[in-house]
């Protein structure tokens, strides 16, 4: 038996990469899981892979649609947000349309399902909701406009919860990943500092999910080195610029 086993988790997020490893092990530790994203067909494929799961296709950034999801989805032992969208890009080639869709996805969208989520998770004094952010949320990173600040705000609205839900029966858990293979770091032209299997960065939030730690981020010594970033005084950090 794992601490898993006949708990229902809304997955949201679940389609490809990070997301879909997660389910993939959540299944095999016995959970029951409803897996949410906008691509409707993979999510059926990766549902004919697994025991115990349903497919609720979900755009995130749809108020009404969220809330339909929700009550579909019906009781839950908990939540995982793992929704995300990525563009690289530097102030001077600000995109408004690309900066708004990571934000609505990346931190709005977030809140929307908890919106759903968390009042029932109160009334119940119980319930187990992760929120995948980023080390990229910690320090305003070049070629990040958008995504950082989303992730940014993501890290702030878990450490609020976590104040406020103390002693609540909820228990709240921020997850912040680096690097990753995925359709988002392709993106990326420069070098990335220990990249990531996605297989692997899904045990690292599995074994978040079992702990009773608040914050967990990977890898290391890449998470100490962006963390390290937030001890420095900025005239190191911009030096030069």
């Amino acid at each position: 038996m794992t601490p898993f086993a006949g708990k229902t988790y809304w997955l949201v997020g679940a389609s490809h990469g990070l997301g879909r490893e997660i389910a993939r092990q959540l299944a095999d530790q016995e959970a029951r899981l409803i897996l949410s994203a906008r691509s409707e067909d993979a999510l059926r494929k990766l549902a004919q892979e697994l025991c115990n799961a349903i497919v609720l296709p979900l755009d995130v950034t749809d108020t009404d649609a969220v809330a339909q999801a929700a009550r579909t989805a019906g009781p839950l032992d908990g939540v995982i947000y793992n929704a995300g969208v990525y563009e690289p890009m530097r102030t001077q080639n600000w995109d408004s349309g690309a900066v708004l869709k990571m934000s609505d996805v990346n931190f709005t969208g977030a809140l929307r399902v908890l919106g759903e989520v968390v009042p029932g998770f109160v009334r119940q004094r119980r319930g187990d909701i992760t929120l995948v952010g980023s080390l990229a949320g910690y320090r305003g990173l070049p070629a990040s406009i958008g995504y950082g600040a989303s992730k940014a705000a993501l890290v702030s609205l878990a450490e609020t919860m976590r104040h406020d839900l103390k002693d609540s029966g909820v228990t709240v858990r921020l997850v912040n990943p680096g690097f990753i293979k995925t359709r988002l770091t392709y993106k990326n032209s420069f070098r990335m500092p220990q990249l990531m299997d996605p297989e692997d960065a899904a045990r690292h939030v599995i074994a978040a999910m079992r702990s009773r730690r608040f914050r967990t981020d990977f890898p290391r010594p890449f998470s100490f080195a962006i963390n390290a970033l937030n001890l420095l005084p900025d005239w190191i950090v911009y030096r030069g610029k």
